[in-house]
Formats: C-alpha cells, sequence, structure tokens
C-alpha cells in the first residue's frame, strides 16, 4: 500500500494537476488525494500544498518526494532483475530524445527487442534539459541527446554518432543543380527550421551566424514532418541532420546537398541518470548501441 501512495505523489509531481494524475495512476481523484493525506499522516508531515488547485511541495514534501522516486526506481530494477533470472528480460524501457535523433531511434530498439523479445518501448520526445531532469526523477530509463554540447550535469554518457548536415532544396531551386552549397548559401536561403527551444537549431544558428549574414527563417516548427512538408509545399530549404535521411530520405523534387563540415561538430549519445539504481532495460540498451556501428548505419541515406 505505500508503494502505491507513492505512485500517486510521483505522478502529482510529473502532471502538476490532481485530476490528470487521478487518471495517470487510474484511480478517481478523490482515492488519489485520500491516499497522499493518508501518506502525510503516516509521516507526520505536510507533504502537499494545496489550494484551489495543486501548488507544489512543502519543503519535507519535496524530500518525500526523492525519496517515493528512488524507492519506486529500485522496485522497478528489482522487477527486472527478478523476471530476468525466471526467463528473460521484461518490462518497458522508457526513453526521451531530443527530436532530431527520434528517427535514429529505431535503430537501438529493433534490434534489443529482437535479442529481447519480452521487452516494450515508451519512447518521447523532449528537449535535452527534460530528459536530464526526468533521469533525475526517475521518470525515464535512458535518454539521446547531445552530449557534448550544452552543460548535462551529472549523467553517464555512451556517445552513439557524430553529427553532420545537409541541405534541403527544391531541385528546380536556385541551389537545385549544384552539387556543393555553403553554409553562407544556406543563410541566403528561405528556410524552413526547427524552433529556437530545440538545441539542434541553436546549432545551426551558431554555423550560420559564422557566415556574418542573417538567416531568412521564413517557417518555424517543433516537428520533423513538418519541415519536410514546408520545405516540398512551400519551396523552402533547410538545414538537417544526416540522420534524418536514412528514415525520411529526400521527397520528390528534394535535393540533399551536403554541407561542409563546421568548425565545431556535436555528438549525440545515451545518457543514463549518475545516481540512483541502473535499470536492467538502460543497460541492455547500452548494450545493443556498443555492438552497433551507428556511423555506418547512418549512411545508407542519400547525402
Amino acid at each position: 500500500m505505500l508503494l502505491r501512495r507513492l505512485e500517486y505523489l510521483t505522478a502529482l509531481a510529473r502532471e502538476e494537476h490532481f485530476g490528470r494524475a487521478a487518471e495517470a495512476c487510474h484511480v478517481t481523484q478523490p482515492a488519489l488525494s485520500a491516499g497522499i493525506r493518508k501518506l502525510e499522516q503516516e509521516l507526520g508531515v505536510q507533504i502537499v500544498r494545496r489550494g484551489q488547485r495543486f501548488e507544489g511541495f512543502t519543503a519535507e514534501g519535496t524530500q518525500v518526494l526523492q525519496w517515493a522516486q528512488r524507492m519506486l526506481a529500485e522496485r522497478t530494477s528489482l522487477d527486472q532483475t527478478i523476471a530476468g533470472m525466471r526467463g528473460g528480460l521484461t518490462g518497458t524501457l522508457r526513453m526521451g530524445a531530443i527530436p532530431t535523433a527520434l528517427t535514429v531511434a529505431s535503430l537501438l530498439t529493433t534490434p534489443m527487442r529482437e535479442e529481447h523479445p519480452r521487452t516494450s518501448f515508451l519512447l518521447l520526445s523532449m528537449s535535452s534539459r527534460e530528459i536530464v531532469r526526468r533521469l533525475n526523477d526517475f521518470d525515464i530509463d535512458v535518454g539521446m541527446t547531445y552530449v557534448d554540447g550544452e552543460p548535462l550535469g551529472r549523467v553517464r554518457v555512451v556517445p552513439l554518432y557524430r553529427e553532420r548536415y545537409v541541405f534541403l532544396t527544391p531541385a528546380d531551386g536556385e541551389h537545385g543543380a549544384l552539387d556543393a552549397v555553403t553554409w553562407a548559401d544556406a543563410a541566403r536561403s528561405a528556410l524552413c527550421l526547427l524552433t529556437g527551444d530545440m538545441q539542434n537549431r541553436r546549432i545551426i544558428d551558431g554555423h550560420l551566424a559564422d557566415t556574418g549574414l542573417d538567416p531568412r527563417v521564413v517557417v518555424e516548427t517543433d516537428t520533423v514532418s513538418a519541415v519536410y512538408a514546408h520545405v516540398a509545399s512551400m519551396g523552402l530549404s533547410s538545414v538537417v541532420p544526416h540522420a534524418w535521411l536514412p528514415s525520411f530520405g529526400v521527397p520528390d523534387g528534394i535535393r540533399a546537398i551536403p554541407l561542409p563540415k563546421p568548425r565545431r561538430t556535436h555528438q549525440v549519445g545515451l545518457v543514463l541518470a549518475g545516481q540512483g539504481p541502473e535499470s536492467l532495460l538502460a543497460r541492455a540498451l547500452v548494450d545493443t548501441a556498443r555492438g552497433l556501428d551507428l556511423a555506418r548505419l547512418l549512411e545508407r541515406g542519400p547525402a
């Protein structure tokens, strides 16, 4: 029963709303509220600051929440260990990935599933900052993000591949007949790029800034599919990671032209929590990654 109340608490921290937390736990809102109140009575401290709606945790509640997250992670690790001893790895691997790496995830999950057919996956799109926060809160088991750019804090890193860039542009446009373009060519083009809150966009902005030109960004979006759609429908161009090409290819009427290697490149990798219990599922994904040559696999697409 204690573990169930701890689940209520972590769901409330994640959802920041009593109704959504109750829905996530498959109970009624009164049942969730009663469970948290019972936990407060047992511990003798107020955990949740209450008003018309959820208002956060007390100082004592924050400490209880951290213990709850750790205890539930330990329980999950124990369940995975016992299941593995009984007949193979089982459970759901919770994975957060930056949008530009989402398409690469299948190159890891597919062979892992072949090796461990009783496993399943929950793959979520999130920013690099959210990945680190949710790793430390034990809300996900592993992340996939840039590992040599913005500070990641206390995480363990497994490098996967170094990102390079290609220029998507209409075949009948200004640069469509070229075999090579420069970053200055890209900056002068009408562009569709990811939004500025994404690290990939901040990296590309840095490369474009090195040209001394102000880029002409016509459309900003937070999805890969919308980038492709606007390049095709509006005659725009885009700077995209080469890792998109094996999964998405190049639309009809569009060319993918390699861009010169910038003065600084960035590496994508797996990140795991730097403390707390190790997920056997995350360890299995790391083992899968180390057995692959992702750099070679990602060269399959046109570039």
